[in-house]
């Protein structure tokens, strides 16, 4: 390999890392899901594409942006100074054009879709960005995480329609409240430091055992919107039993958490998220096409 290739390779996977690009699988499933019942069908491969490229390109740009707004916490945080800022393994200009590149490619997508989605990408751009300052000043900031990445399934159904709809604003729902519900028990890793840093969070503000309350009822509330969905479109049992396995692995999520223990804490606020998101997708496509 040369000396390129390597330099290529290497600014490839720091940038991978940097934006945890393998939690694509949190957002993605419920924009396939939002795409497939938009079309009533399998949609044409030019929808899927930009589609795919928009969400991508936003999530990237979005997940820099943070790292950005957030160096000068992350080095002072010990469990997060070994990122890619803090550590200088990545410039702060080289990442700030890359946040600008996957926007401008975003934007480009949105406009391959339609004028609605172009119109509004702005806007988009806006509330994945904020999302970054929200900690400042609001323990809301896990439901603003959540609101932001629940532009998926929202923004896919446009990408397919070009018009609103009720039913992606339900599945936007679940996943604010998805997101929001798995983004406090990874935030009860640090309580102390937000408090010493001035830094709002629902387990900072009210403490641990009300915020894995709050972090359940969040979780219960979006299981019963799963299931308004499987009357609300009629669909079928193989959906209901992808929505009771996903329960189960909820409810294992929260047994286990720890909130000194990273490990068990990786587990619970991810690990087991990517398989809840893949195994709802995967049972609602069964349902849907068989």
């Amino acid at each position: 390999m040369s000396a390129a290739i390597r330099v290529v390779w290497g600014k490839t996977r720091d940038f991978g890392a940097l934006v945890m690009f393998s939690h694509t699988l949190f957002s993605l499933p419920f924009a396939v899901i939002s795409i497939v019942w938009a079309a009533g069908g399998i949609p044409p491969g030019r929808i899927v594409f930009w589609s795919l490229i928009a969400l991508v390109a936003a999530r990237n740009g979005a997940n820099a942006f943070n790292r950005l707004a957030d160096r000068e916490f992350d080095a002072a945080n010990p469990r997060t100074a070994h990122r890619h800022l803090p550590q200088r393994l990545l410039g702060i200009r080289e990442v700030w054009i890359f946040v600008i590149a996957n926007y401008a490619i975003f934007i480009a997508a949105a406009g391959m879709l339609n004028m609605l989605c172009l119109a509004l990408s702005p806007v988009a751009i806006f509330l994945i960005s904020s999302y970054s300052y929200t900690k400042r000043f609001t323990w809301l900031s896990h439901l603003y995480l959540g609101f932001t990445i629940a532009s998926a399934p929202i923004g896919a159904w446009f990408a397919v329609t070009g018009s609103f709809a009720f039913t992606p604003f339900v599945l936007g729902t679940v996943v604010m409240l998805w997101i929001g519900g798995f983004d406090i028990l990874y935030g009860t890793q640090d309580i102390d430091f937000d408090r010493k840093q001035g830094l709002y969070s629902i387990p900072s503000a009210f403490g641990l055992k009300p915020a894995l309350y709050i972090s359940r009822f969040l979780h219960a509330v979006m299981v019963g919107l799963l299931l308004f969905l499987f009357v609300f479109r009629g669909l079928g049992a193989v959906y209901l039993i992808g929505i009771v396995l996903a329960a189960f692995l909820l409810m294992l999520e929260h047994g286990i958490v720890k909130p000194h223990n990273r490990r068990l804490m990786k587990i619970a606020s991810y690990n087991l998220n990517q398989v809840v998101s893949m195994l709802i997708l995967l049972f609602t496509m069964l349902d849907y096409f068989l």
